[in-house]
């Protein structure tokens, strides 16, 4: 395994991305495929191909070679014997991103996809290993930069949108700007007019004009069609950490399991820069790297997961004998569902200022990643908020930042933000808080945020000052919106109402409707916690098992009271 490549995690965790199995390991997986032989040149995997099997090979050995689409091909690694084909799109059907190619004689073990999961369950061991090697090569193909390509300025509005989209994802991409010579090369070469950008390029040379992140997911695989005709145990809108963990626990226990989300798996918590008070990581972790390991135990226990789609209504199965529920999606799909789980989340709530939107997605943000910190590098920026959420954004920020205003309206930080964050903060020199204060005006044009002008509430004191950037963590909203005709009950807040609330009786995190759960920020009640939402999402299968039980129970009292 000698190879030339950009990754800095292929060279620091080589063996873990690519573990070589003894012989008694390849034994106990024959079980699971079949041998398969290729001949010197022949391709095993083809970028942008739908993934058909992992090969584990037993002699020989295949070259992995990335397409980068600027320059020429590059290989990524060579796997001989004991090694074995993959990354994380070999769990979820999605299309690869590089080519494999036998060199020489090769003979594999061929294990069909719908075989990995059993695999990674049945064999723990040494599934284990080849789990995290699917997570690693991931890793280590988002930094090399494969992929679709993004092309266009990085401050453009819809470039960071577009970015931000395959980040949350996990998806490996790149960037150019049009102004270098790559970017000016692709353009010419695909006749696009610089008012025409953002385009991406993506595998196989597919030119998409500023797409929305649905097109973009189409192209690139990251979506297919559902099969109208599958009934699903559980459907489970919103794949924030409530969603995630009910799919994980409902997955693991042999539920049919479809979870969906309109944006990216993470929710919130994924745009978290640091989370340090979750139980297990004394040391903190991104929000990002919290949610992709949720979001990659999902696809291990076998969860069908769809994002970016989105739930537009929920209704009760029109189809005889069925008392269940058909979930209409914005691409026109319909989904049959025995039961849903509601963790759709809370929308940003947004600043009280006129021109907002003209600078929103370029200029004004709503969560603080890496992409946005490259955008603030050495300049003022300023934070709208007084919750966690505010406060990690400030830390993250002021290593990236001159300069960073964090604004409240209340007397201090210490009615809504933790202790250690605070303490934090106050040792950041290049932090100012300053409360009892408000945003009044935003000034630019074109998109780009050129000054930003506030006053305290008690002096009525104004100030304005050059910043480009503004960020804002002023809470949410409940995503109730799609639920308007379900019959689903709500507070006067919008909020889910579930169990005791209701006073019906109802189950705990069961809504007014049999059969549909709600849980994590969309529950009337719900502790905002990163932890709170893991735990209800535990906690609502329990739930969801009685009420399948129970549906089964009558569906075959209904059918014993039939027969003749």
């Amino acid at each position: 395994m000698a190879e030339a490549t950009r990754s800095p995690t292929l060279e620091s965790r080589r063996h873990q991305m690519f573990p070589v199995l003894e012989p008694a390991d390849i034994d106990r997986l024959r079980r699971y495929g079949e041998p398969r032989e290729f001949a010197d040149g022949e391709r095993l995997i083809k970028a942008g191909e739908a993934i058909t099997a992992m090969y584990v090979i037993l002699k020989g050995q295949t070259v992995a070679t990335l397409h980068d689409g600027l320059v020429a091909r590059e290989p990524f690694v060579t796997v001989g014997p004991g090694g074995f084909t993959g990354e994380l799109a070999q769990l979820s059907g999605r299309p690869a991103l590089v080519d494999i190619d036998a060199q020489g004689a090769v003979e594999t073990l061929a294990i069909p996809s719908q075989r990995i999961r059993d695999l990674l369950v049945e064999e723990a061991e040494i599934g284990e290993r080849m789990m995290r090697a699917l997570i690693l090569r991931r890793v280590g193909l988002i930094e090399s930069g494969v992929g679709p390509i993004i092309i266009g300025p990085a401050h453009n509005a819809d470039v960071v949108r577009l970015e931000g989209f395959l980040t949350r994802n996990g998806h490996p991409h790149q960037r150019v700007d049009d102004t270098d010579s790559c970017g000016q090369c692709l353009m010419e070469r695909f006749k696009v007019h610089p008012h025409e950008l953002p385009v991406v390029l993506c595998p196989g040379e597919v030119l998409l004009r500023n797409p929305s992140e649905t097109e973009l997911a189409r192209c690139i695989g990251m979506v297919g069609t559902i099969d109208s005709n599958k009934l699903f145990d559980v459907t489970i809108v919103g794949s924030g950490p409530a969603g995630l963990a009910a799919a994980v626990y409902a997955a693991s226990e042999g539920l049919c399991t479809l979870a969906l989300d309109c944006r990216a798996f993470g929710g919130q918590a994924g745009a978290s820069s640091r989370i340090e008070n979750y139980l297990g990581f004394p040391t903190g972790i991104t929000g990002m790297a919290l949610m992709g390991r949720a979001y990659s135990q999902a696809l291990k226990f076998g969860v069908d997961v769809e994002i970016p789609d989105e739930a537009v209504s929920l209704q009760p199965s029109r189809e005889s004998n069925s008392s269940g529920y058909a979930l209409a999606l914005a691409s026109g799909e319909r989904i049959k569902t025995r039961a849903v789980i509601i963790a759709s989340g809370a929308n940003y709530r947004r600043l009280d200022v006129e021109n907002l939107a003209a600078f929103e997605g370029s200029s004004v943000h709503y969560w603080a990643s890496p992409i946005e910190g490259r955008l603030c590098k050495e300049q003022e920026v300023a934070i709208v908020g007084a919750g966690n959420s505010a406060g990690q954004a400030a830390v993250f920020l002021a290593t990236q930042a001159k300069k960073v205003w964090l604004i409240l309206r209340g007397y201090s930080l210490h009615a809504s933000m933790s202790r250690y964050l605070i303490e934090r903060i106050a040792q950041l020199p290049n932090v100012e808080v300053l409360a009892q204060t408000e945003i009044i005006a935003l000034e630019g044009e074109h998109g780009a945020l050129e000054a930003v002008r506030w006053r305290h509430r008690a002096t009525a004191e104004e100030t304005r000052r050059l910043i480009r950037h503004l960020f804002l963590f002023i809470g949410a909203e409940p995503n109730t919106a799609w639920l308007a005709d379900s019959g689903v009950s709500l507070d006067d807040k919008g909020f889910v109402c579930t169990g005791a609330d209701l006073g019906n009786g109802q189950a705990a995190l069961e809504t007014n409707l049999p059969g549909v759960f709600a849980i994590g920020d969309v529950r009337a009640g719900s502790i905002k916690r990163v932890a709170a939402a893991v735990g209800e999402g535990a906690q609502v299968v329990a739930t969801l098992h009685r009420f399948l039980a129970k549906a089964d129970e009558e569906q075959s009292r209904i059918a014993e009271s039939g027969r003749p």
